[in-house]
């Protein structure tokens, strides 16, 4: 394998290309399932571009997903025992939802999946990412709970929630070389993610650079900018043009909007075929892209403390700025005068009466 340097700096090795590649999606976590859900809404690419090898250049895709597979028991579970005895090589596992801390379960368990063969007693979901992960040519985390723990991590964590990088550690590597890959939200955008892992698969396929991450270890070019940059709402923040009200589509920041500081692309991006998205809609933005998401963000429907500063130091100029721009756009709004210097017709136009 060659070694490559990634973005941030560090060491890594490519993939050698492959032919075929398993995608272990475990939906066992602390989870919804909503991420499954979500992204089967996805367009670029589908979900059934990538299993039916309608995009060119990519290795053969086999999916193990309990929620859309169509085994059953033993049927589905087989391909979790063959990876884990090196039988399936090589594979993507993929975590959905938050992952529990087993120490504090006492004799219990809070997530499992499948039973163990010997003792017929559930396999926690801590135990399959434990023996899973080392082998796995990546991990991916699918969704804000399996990146950084998300609504079951939040102040009173009973069951002791956290993301896969708390789990196994932000510097941890894949046999690959490859770091823990985070693509969040609540759930996670479909094509954000399905765009993520067409990356992967290029990636294992040997025709894609290492994909470059940001610290929180996100794709960068899918957060590396704000809501607010990508915002239609923008350009009334700047004139300190704010709703008052829902329905308005002015800038929703005083109704509780966090989009200036929160890492997601939604509003550029949309949610289904480019329509959707949550400021593009008329809501707020509540952060779930980040990995202080919920507790830094609460409560939800309030000014951001942050916003009630910057808001009244953008009141200062952008209300004069509108009102400069409102003149200029009047004086624009008129032909120039040379165009038509006398009172009478000049186009040859004649009036008839009838």
């Amino acid at each position: 394998m060659a070694e490559e340097t990634v973005p941030y700096g560090r060491k890594t090795q490519r993939p050698s290309p492959v032919t075929d590649v398993h995608i272990l999606w475990i939906t066992a976590g602390l989870s919804c399932d909503g991420d499954t859900i979500s992204v089967t809404a996805a367009t670029q690419p589908s979900i059934e571009d990538v299993l039916l090898g309608a995009i060119p250049g990519l290795p053969k895709v086999h999916l193990h997903n309990p929620v859309l597979a169509y085994e059953v028991g033993d049927d589905f579970l087989k391909y979790w025992y063959q990876a884990e005895q090196g039988e399936l090589d090589p594979f993507v596992l993929v975590v959905e939802g938050s992952i529990p801390n087993e120490n504090l379960s006492g004799e219990g368990y809070w997530a499992a999946l499948g039973n163990d063969a010997m003792t017929r007693q559930p396999i926690p979901t801590n135990e399959w990412i434990s023996r899973l992960a080392p082998k796995a040519l990546a991990v991916v985390g699918a969704g804000t709970c399996a990146t950084y723990g998300g609504i079951h991590a939040m102040e009173g964590n009973p069951t002791g929630a956290m993301g896969l990088a708390d789990f196994l550690g932000w510097d941890w590597k894949s046999k690959a070389g490859l770091p823990i890959i985070n693509v969040p939200g609540c759930p996670v955008q479909p094509d954000n993610f399905m765009e993520t892992l067409l990356y992967l698969l290029y990636q294992v396929a040997g025709l894609a650079p290492m994909i470059p991450l940001d610290k929180e270890l996100r794709p960068t070019w899918l957060f590396g900018k704000t809501v607010h940059e990508g915002c239609d709402r923008a350009g009334y923040y700047e004139q300190a043009d704010f709703a008052t009200e829902y329905g308005s589509p002015k800038c929703i920041v005083k109704l509780g909007c966090w989009g200036p500081v929160v890492n997601c692309n939604v509003p550029k991006r949309g949610w289904m075929a480019g329509i959707g998205g949550c400021p593009n809609v008329g809501g707020i933005c509540i952060g779930c892209t980040m990995p202080g998401f919920p507790d830094k963000f609460m409560p939800f429907m309030d000014e951001p403390p942050g916003a009630t500063i910057s808001s009244a130091a953008v009141g200062v100029y952008g209300r004069v700025i509108r009102k400069l721009r409102g003149i200029t756009n009047s004086t624009v709004n008129k032909e120039p005068s040379w165009r038509h210097n006398r009172n009478e017709l000049t186009t040859g136009y004649k009036p008839t009466s009838y």
